[in-house]
């Protein structure tokens, strides 16, 4: 299926490592120019210098997206060096999981700020561009967890935070052709989830619990995100594509 996103630009925030990296990987398969957007410089170059070996248009960006004037700077970089922005995937978040009476302020602001202002921030700077070229993909990556999972209030919540943030996004921008959706991952099998002390038991659960009886890959995500991205998806915004095996 010609997804019709050669020659399109787009911005992959957190895309270091992980779902971001594939994702760039992918839209950048797919013929697109990708700004790698990522607040550790080092792994943004090497996703860049990956992307390019393999002959794709590629331009790394170090960047806080919780500080306004460093994305809006990045915004105004990727137009300058790549031609535009078609398409911008949210993806920049982490978390910091423990209890709520245990949580501190830092453990709730740090996660909330970057998954949530962010997205804020990159797209309020991204929408002029859009809005005057009469198109544009965004897409936010939210996960299973704005269902609320146990140690997560933070994390859950801005995962959360994002669908409301998606579906008001929808309804102001579609007068321009831009559309806005989200992706809600289940466990993926990222570097971050690797590391994790309880991994195994993480994924022997996801196989005994999961319709689709395993743990889900970056390429399913990044799969999902190219489609809503895509001209085949220009009639598709304000929605939640959940990519986790069945598993609610």
């Amino acid at each position: 299926m010609d997804l019709n996103i050669e020659g399109k630009v787009a911005i992959v925030t957190g895309a270091g490592s992980g779902i971001g990296a594939c994702v760039a990987r992918t839209l950048a398969r797919e013929g697109a120019s990708v700004a790698v957007v990522e607040v550790d410089a080092a792994k943004a170059q090497a996703v860049v210098a990956e992307l390019q070996a393999a002959g794709h248009r590629a331009l790394a960006v170090a960047v806080d997206v919780t500080d306004p004037q460093s994305v809006q700077a990045m915004a105004a970089q990727v137009i300058e060096r790549l031609g535009g922005i078609h398409i911008l995937v949210n993806n920049a978040g982490f978390t910091r999981d423990m209890h709520l009476v245990k949580m501190s302020e830092q453990a709730w602001d740090s996660v909330v700020d970057v998954i949530m202002k962010g997205a804020f921030l990159c797209t309020r700077a991204v929408m002029p561009w859009m809005i005057e070229n009469q198109g544009g993909r965004v897409i936010n990556i939210s996960s299973r967890a704005h269902l609320g999972n146990p140690g997560q209030a933070n994390y859950s919540a801005a995962k959360a935070g994002l669908l409301g943030f998606t579906r008001a996004l929808a309804l102001e921008e579609g007068r321009y052709n831009i559309t806005v959706n989200a992706v809600a991952p289940g466990i993926i099998d990222t570097e971050a989830v690797r590391s994790l002390p309880h991994f195994e038991k993480l994924r022997a659960a996801a196989e005994k619990t999961t319709p689709i009886p395993r743990i889900g890959d970056t390429s399913d995500v990044a799969d999902a995100v190219a489609f809503l991205a895509s001209a085949r998806a220009s009639y598709i915004t304000g929605e939640v594509l959940h990519v986790t095996g069945g598993r609610y």
